[in-house]
C-alpha cells in the first residue's frame, strides 16, 4: 500500500521524534485524512525492523475492526490479536494486540511487555485524574520502563478542555500536523457548505460544566414541540437532494421526538443510542452505509469511529461548547464518495458562529468577543461571512431598513469574516455606486512630514460604503502602484504632486466615477477588497491594481 505524501511525512516525523526525545509524540490528521494507514505502517516497521511488540488502544469497537483490516492490508502476515469484550476476543500473546481500553483496563497484568502503544483518538485521554487510559498506560510502563506512547487524533484538544499535549501529560508534543484546508486543496477531503436554522436559538443562558453545556439545560432549550417540528421541516426541505443525513441530538428523548417527526416523511429513518443492542446497531449502520436509510438520528455515539463516506448532510441539532465535539460531528462529512460533490452542514445550535470555521477552530474563544463570527442569510439560511453585504447564494441584501420590522444591521466597517464552515471561502459581489468622496488621509500618530494618502470612499447606500487608499507621497513599490492606478483611472491627466493635489484633481473631474465596483470578501480575513470597476461606457471590468502584475 502506497502512502500519500503527508502520511509518509507523518511516519518519518514520528521516527525522528522517537530518536531525538524521550517523551511521547502525537500526530494530528484531519478526520477522513487517513490515520489508520499511518498506524499500520508504524506497526509493520516496529515488528519487522525492530522486533518490537505493539498494542493499539481505542475506545470504539468499529475502530478496532478498522485497525485490524488496515494492518492486514499493509502487513498481511502480521501476528495480530484482538482484546475486546464487545468483539468476544481476548487474545493476549500476539506481537500486535488491538484492544479496547474498557476491556484492557481490567487486565493490566495479563498482556506482558509492550515496546510501543499507539492510542487512536488520543483526545480521549483524560487530562488529570485516575482515568482508564492514564492508569493503564502507567501499569504498562511498570512492565517496561522504556515503553513509548504515540497518539493519533484529528483534534489535538480534548472535547471538554484544552490541548492534549503538554510536558506533564501522557502525550507531550505534536510531531506532525496537516490541516483540513491543505487536504481539501489536495482533493483528499470532501468540501463542506453550511446553513443555519431559521429560528434563532439563544444559548446565552446555558451553563457550562466540565467544558460542555449542561445536558438538561440543552434539552430544555432544544426539545420543545414547536422547535423540533420546525427543525425537522427544515431538515427535510434542505436534505431533499441529499442521500445520507446524520442528525446529532442532545438527549435520547430529543432524538426520539426528532425521529418521530422525520418518520412522517421517511419511514426508513432510524436512531441509535448508547444502549442500542450491538447487533441491532450494526444492522442499522450497515443499512445506512448501503443507502437503505436516508436519515440516521443519534445522541453522541457516532461522533468518532463511525466511517460512512456516503454522508452528504450533517445536522447539528444541538449547541455544544466543545470545539472538539463540534469538529468531530462536522467531520463525519469529510470523507469522499463518488456520489457526492459536497457535504451540507445544517447548524441549529449556533455552533459555526460559536467556534468559527472547522479548519481554524478557536479552542479557547475570546471572552471579550463582541461580535459573532458570522451571520445567517434570512432568505435562504446560508451562513455567510460577517462582512458580506450580499448572500452569494440567493443575492439577499443585508441592508438595514429602519422602517421595516425585520431590521438587519450591516456596517461599513469590515469585521473579521470567519463565519463560513471553511475559512478562505471567497465571495465576489458587484455593487452599484451612488456617490464617491475623496479626502486626504493622515495616519494616526504619524510623525510630522510622514507621507499622506488619498482616501476614496464609494458610497453604496445610506448605510454602506467601501474605501480604498492611494499613495502619491510614498516611494518605491507603493509609488509605482499608485502611478499605475492613476494612469488607469485618470488617462491623460498629469500625476498629482501629493495627496492634496490628488484630491483636488479628483474633485475637478480627473477621476471618472465608476457605476459599479466589485468587492471581494474572504472568510477569515479582516477587510474586504475592491477588485474591479465598471464605468458608464465600458462593459468590461477594470481590475484593481493588485490584480495586475508590473
Amino acid at each position: 500500500m502506497q502512502l500519500r505524501q503527508y502520511q509518509q511525512q507523518a511516519v518519518d516525523a514520528v521516527y525522528k521524534y522517537l530518536r531525538r526525545y524521550d517523551d511521547n509524540p502525537c500526530v494530528v490528521i484531519p478526520t477522513a485524512g487517513g490515520k489508520t494507514p499511518i498506524l499500520a505502517t508504524i506497526v509493520k516497521d516496529a515488528i519487522q525492523q525492530w522486533d518490537g511488540r505493539v498494542m493499539i488502544l481505542s475506545h470504539v469497537k468499529e475502530l478496532l475492526e478498522q485497525a485490524v483490516d488496515k494492518i492486514h492490508t499493509v502487513y498481511p502476515e502480521c501476528d495480530i490479536g484482538i482484546y475486546s469484550t464487545g468483539l468476544k476476543r481476548w487474545d493476549t500473546d500476539n506481537k500486535c494486540i488491538v484492544a479496547g481500553i474498557q476491556s484492557a483496563y481490567r487486565n493490566t497484568d495479563g498482556f506482558g511487555k509492550f515496546d510501543l502503544i499507539i492510542v487512536d483518538e488520543a483526545h480521549l485521554i483524560p487530562e488529570k485524574g485516575d482515568g482508564m487510559y492514564r492508569n493503564f498506560l502507567q501499569r504498562m510502563k511498570d512492565h517496561n520502563p522504556e515503553l513509548r506512547v504515540i497518539g493519533l487524533t484529528a483534534t489535538p484538544y480534548r472535547l471538554t478542555s484544552g490541548p492534549i499535549c503538554a510536558p506533564d501529560n501522557i502525550l507531550n508534543k505534536i510531531c506532525f500536523e496537516v490541516g483540513v484546508k491543505e487536504l481539501l486543496q489536495q482533493g483528499f477531503l470532501c468540501p463542506l457548505r453550511s446553513k443555519a436554522s431559521r429560528q434563532e436559538i439563544d444559548a446565552s443562558g446555558l451553563h457550562v460544566r466540565a467544558g460542555e453545556f449542561i445536558e438538561s439545560e440543552v434539552d430544555k432549550l432544544m426539545n420543545t414541540g414547536d422547535l423540533v417540528a420546525q427543525a425537522c421541516s427544515e431538515i427535510i426541505s434542505y436534505a431533499r437532494e441529499r442521500k445520507a443525513v446524520i442528525i446529532f441530538c442532545c438527549s435520547i428523548d430529543h432524538a426520539q421526538n426528532v425521529l418521530a417527526h422525520i418518520r412522517k416523511h421517511d419511514s426508513t429513518a432510524e436512531a441509535v443510542f448508547g444502549d442500542t443492542l450491538p447487533s441491532f446497531r450494526a444492522e442499522i449502520l450497515e443499512r445506512f452505509k448501503a443507502g437503505k436509510i436516508k436519515f440516521l438520528v443519534n445522541v453522541g455515539v457516532l461522533t468518532t469511529g463511525f466511517d460512512a463516506p456516503n454522508i452528504d448532510c450533517v445536522v447539528l441539532l444541538r449547541p455544544t461548547a466543545s470545539p472538539g465535539l463540534y469538529y468531530q460531528m462536522v467531520g463525519r462529512g469529510f470523507r469522499l464518495h463518488p456520489d457526492k460533490k459536497d457535504c451540507l452542514v445544517l447548524d441549529f445550535g449556533g455552533n459555526i458562529e460559536r467556534h468559527g470555521p472547522v479548519d481554524s477552530i478557536q479552542v479557547e474563544p475570546k471572552a471579550d468577543r463582541e461580535e459573532p463570527l458570522g451571520k445567517t442569510c434570512p432568505k435562504c439560511r446560508e451562513v455567510v461571512p460577517t462582512a458580506a453585504m450580499l448572500c452569494h447564494v440567493c443575492g439577499h441584501s443585508f441592508i438595514k431598513e429602519k422602517a421595516e420590522s425585520e431590521e438587519r444591521e450591516i456596517g461599513h466597517d469590515a469585521a473579521p469574516a470567519k463565519v463560513a464552515i471553511l475559512s478562505g471561502e471567497i465571495t465576489d459581489t458587484e455593487y452599484a455606486v451612488q456617490s464617491v468622496r475623496y479626502s486626504v488621509h493622515e495616519k494616526r500618530n504619524a510623525e510630522p512630514g510622514a507621507p499622506r494618502t488619498m482616501k476614496i470612499e464609494y458610497r453604496i447606500n445610506m448605510l454602506q460604503s467601501f474605501s480604498e487608499w492611494i499613495c502619491p507621497e510614498h516611494g518605491g513599490y507603493v509609488k509605482q502602484k499608485f502611478i499605475r492606478w492613476w494612469r488607469k483611472h485618470a488617462p491623460g491627466c498629469d500625476l498629482p504632486h501629493d495627496a492634496q493635489d490628488a484630491v483636488w484633481l479628483a474633485t475637478e473631474g480627473a477621476l471618472e466615477w465608476p457605476t459599479h465596483i466589485t468587492v471581494r470578501t474572504v472568510s477569515g480575513e479582516k477587510y474586504p477588497k475592491i477588485i474591479g470597476y465598471r464605468y458608464p461606457e465600458k462593459q468590461q471590468d477594470l481590475p484593481n491594481l493588485d490584480e495586475i502584475p508590473f
